[in-house]
């Protein structure tokens, strides 16, 4: 998380975006009220490896302190349950455990979030977990080139918050083989292409790629940026989504 902040000082802040940022712990959430950022977005593990890999924790610890920082803060809240659907150390995760998290962060949290952070999910259980928790958002990694399938599913089971990152960037240093997150610009042309009113204007999304592929030097894992969009012909649903950037 270094330089956190020299990031959010350098954002020229639009009216009607919510600006959100990422806290392991209690030092994280004071360095994120000194920030003007809206939103604070704890996240914890389903599993004891994973929070001591990436957060110095164990599972109990890790949940006592994002409730800590609920309580504590001031401004809206969001909640990411971490490898909810299997981790690199522990392999396959007990749905059971994941439910009874999110049950007990629902409490105090004004979002909780489902991360599949090594991208080894399928619709069924995706869709499965979501019904169970109440999760208003999902995380999604494109590792297994099922991510855009998971999102759909968690839109049949009730998800309005998705997390992407444009042209598909990101990762994870404790998450070994893990691609980035879904890329906006393909979630956006899913959803606004089956009626889903999204709100983000997708050409000029689209262009943020193509000047983020020439920055980086490399092409990016996005598909629609290098392809093009093509004439939609469905009919408005009476669904809206709603996408935030993440790595």
């Amino acid at each position: 998380m270094a330089g956190a902040e020299e990031v959010v000082d350098a954002i020229d802040q639009a009216d009607g975006v919510e600006y959100s940022g990422l806290v392991l712990n209690e030092e994280g959430y004071e360095r994120l009220v000194a920030t003007p950022l809206d939103r604070v977005n704890c996240t914890l593990a389903a599993t004891e490896s994973f929070n001591r890999r990436n957060g110095n924790a164990s599972l109990d610890e890790a949940l006592a302190r994002v409730l800590s920082i609920l309580e504590r803060a001031e401004r809206p809240t969001t909640v990411t349950i971490s490898v909810a659907f299997g981790c690199p150390f522990e392999g396959r995760v007990d749905p059971g455990v994941v439910a009874e998290l999110a049950r007990q962060l629902a409490v105090s949290a004004g979002e909780v979030v489902l991360a599949d952070t090594i991208g080894v999910a399928t619709p069924r259980q995706v869709r499965e977990l979501v019904e169970r928790t109440g999760a208003a958002g999902v995380h999604l990694h494109n590792t297994r080139n099922t991510g855009f399938a998971n999102a759909y599913a968690a839109l049949e089971g009730g998800v309005r918050l998705f997390d992407a990152s444009v042209g598909g960037l990101g990762g994870c240093p404790f998450a070994p083989r893990a691609t980035g997150n879904v890329a906006t610009e393909d979630l956006v042309y899913l959803l606004e292409g089956d009626g889903v009113e999204t709100g983000i204007d997708l050409d000029r999304l689209i262009g943020i790629s193509e000047w983020l592929e020439g920055l980086l030097g490399r092409e990016l894992p996005g598909q629609v940026y290098r392809a093009g969009v093509f004439p939609s012909r469905t009919t408005p649903r009476a669904d809206s989504a709603a996408t935030s950037s993440s790595a």
